[in-house]
């Protein structure tokens, strides 16, 4: 069986996203908040990763010098999300692609015996 056009342009993108999930630098799933100790007041800011693992919410007070690493962190993440939803949905395009090409070669097989 030969690749088709479409198969050819599925797996250059596998092969993208590879390389780009390759590249990724240190990530962390979660969500970055402010919160306040007098919330009525908005006195006393500060802020809280929250995020789950291992099937347990977990909370942790980030110090302001490393927000802007955790946010690189959680853009990382976000990034990793995506590259891998779009993999998984163009390895299921491949496969149909395969599972359709082995069922018209049966065919013409069946035919000519």
């Amino acid at each position: 069986m030969t690749l088709t056009n479409d198969q050819h342009r599925i797996e250059k993108r596998i092969a993208a996203i590879q390389s780009e999930v390759s590249q990724l630098g240190p990530m962390r799933p979660g969500c970055l908040s402010r919160q306040y100790r007098n919330p009525k007041l908005k006195k006393g800011p500060y802020h809280q990763l929250s995020y789950t693992a291992q099937m347990k919410s977990r909370t942790e007070y980030i110090h302001p010098d490393l927000i802007p690493q955790i946010e690189l962190e959680l853009a990382e993440y976000r990034r990793y999300r995506e590259l891998n939803q779009e993999w998984v949905e163009l390895s299921i395009q491949w496969s149909r692609l395969k599972i359709k090409q082995w069922k018209q070669a049966s065919r013409l097989c069946g035919k000519s015996a």
